[in-house]
């Protein structure tokens, strides 16, 4: 019998099973698909040597994850690549404002009005980041934080809306690229500890960067089932599991799927019906014959752009989305281009690019062309530089990741008290109404990203139960 059987190969379910096998115990993990990856996966898309990510490309908290700073990953090929600006945001007039390694460039960025305003708003965390981001991504406590006070002072300044947080700045070039950051976890301004999450990718950003993996989010996925391996793990694709007498005996399960399929597969009924999924998106994969033409220079080396005229603009898309079940007429944006920090991934001269955009969950439509509309106010010209797109709605996502319920790729709304607690209100996240069978996706704590903290989490409680006599 296995001591341990984890079900999903996403950034967590390898994750957990890394963390399970470096303490000895037995584990197989097992993958509908037919290769490991989930969110953290690279194909080509488009046209024959372009490597696109489908999902995750850029990795604040990827490069900054305990769990991923605790293994050996770079000896089993993972190797992280950094623009020379990890995040801009550009503006109609053709200026930008720039999330960069330096807070004080980032603050010169926002003007003299709320330079000294940023640099006080950071202070105080950034030179205890590596602390706070494990306590904060062990919430709720998996162990005694090591650092309470700040920790406390974090929540008191990240707890309330961020649309309280927007109100310290003067302007509206800190207000709009705030409220960006806020909105890569597709929550609405004004929910509960959305302070926090912006703040947290703007720390990640001056401590660590928001690198690219060489070759493409694949790499990531990859090493952790090479070092997998190594530890005496076995990895299993192709094998969808549909109930849990589909699975080898063992002393317990783990699996990094959506709350609604790990009740169906394990017979829990209603239990995870109270459990919220956030809107969908449309992500948009492009082959391109050159850089984005840019109108903003500082954006031309950025990483990761966001793409939003005001912070009004960015709060009508995302309301639109999530709470009016439409399509956003002007869908805020989210881009990555990774051609600027690694060039492997396309032929010489050319670049991948991806843009994603906000939808109602479920949605059909098709929003191409509100999405390069966009584009085209910050970049003239950008669809000139299209030699092929792939494109995918909520139903393509889902087909391509079941963990997408409704193209929800967070696995669950990052909003009101379900940000924090998920997938429901416990001291115990991780646990199922069976002792033996525990959840670890990102529908648990810490909830979205590429860092595997989740796996790293779950896997705490489930070494905790195999220790039992």
């Amino acid at each position: 019998m296995l001591d341990a059987v984890v079900v999903g190969a996403g950034p967590n379910g390898l994750t957990a099973a890394v963390e399970l096998a470096r303490r000895g115990f037995s584990v197989a993990l097992f993958e509908a698909r037919d290769t490991v990856g989930g969110g953290a996966r690279t194909e080509e898309l488009t046209l024959p040597g372009f490597r696109h990510d489908p999902c995750s490309a850029a990795h604040p908290l990827g490069i900054s994850s305990p769990a991923f700073r605790a293994l050996p990953l770079e000896r089993y090929g993972l190797e992280w690549l950094h623009p020379a600006t990890p995040m801009a945001h550009p503006f109609p007039d053709g200026t930008a404002a720039v999330l960069a390694r330096s807070v004080a460039e980032t603050a010169a960025s926002f003007g003299p009005r709320d330079a000294g305003t940023y640099r006080r708003l950071v202070a105080p965390f950034l030179s205890k980041w590596d602390t706070l981001a494990r306590d904060f991504m062990s919430l709720p406590l998996t162990a005694l934080p090591r650092d309470p006070v700040t920790l406390a002072r974090f929540g008191l300044v990240g707890l309330p809306p961020s649309s309280w947080l927007l109100r310290r700045f003067r302007d509206e070039r800190a207000r709009t690229l705030f409220a960006g950051l806020v909105a890569h976890v597709m929550a609405p301004l004004d929910g509960f500890a959305t302070g926090a999450v912006g703040l947290i990718f703007a720390l990640a950003a001056h401590a660590r960067g928001w690198p690219v993996a060489r070759g493409g989010s694949q790499s990531i996925s990859d090493a952790l089932a090479a070092y997998l391996t190594d530890l005496g793990g076995s990895v299993h694709t192709d094998y969808e599991v549909k109930r849990l007498d589909d699975l080898p005996p063992a002393r317990a399960y783990v699996f990094d799927t959506s709350p609604t399929a790990l009740a169906r597969i394990a017979g829990f009924g209603s239990h995870y019906a109270g459990y919220r999924y956030g809107p969908g998106v449309f992500k948009i994969d492009y082959a391109l014959d050159g850089p984005v033409p840019w109108t903003a220079p500082e954006v031309r080396s950025a990483g990761t752009v966001q793409i939003g005229a005001s912070t009004a603009e960015i709060g009508t898309a995302l309301r639109a989305a999530s709470r009016e079940g439409r399509a956003p007429d002007r869908p805020f944006l989210i881009t990555v281009q990774p051609s600027i920090a690694d060039p492997t991934r396309a032929p010489a001269g050319r670049q991948v690019f991806w843009a994603y955009g906000h939808v109602p969950s479920g949605w059909t439509g098709d929003l191409t062309d509100a999405i390069e509309r966009q584009l085209e106010r910050f970049a003239p010209g950008f669809r000139d530089r299209v030699l092929a797109r792939a494109t995918a709605g909520p139903p393509e996502l889902v087909a391509h990741n079941a963990n997408y319920v409704g193209g929800d790729i967070a696995c669950g709304a990052v909003s009101g008290l379900q940000l924090l607690l998920r997938p429901k209100p416990s001291l115990f996240p991780y646990h199922t109404p069976h002792p033996a069978v525990f959840i670890c996706s990102s529908a648990t704590p810490p909830g979205p990203g590429v860092h595997g903290m989740s796996g790293h989490n779950a896997a705490k409680a489930v070494w905790r139960r195999l220790r039992q006599p």
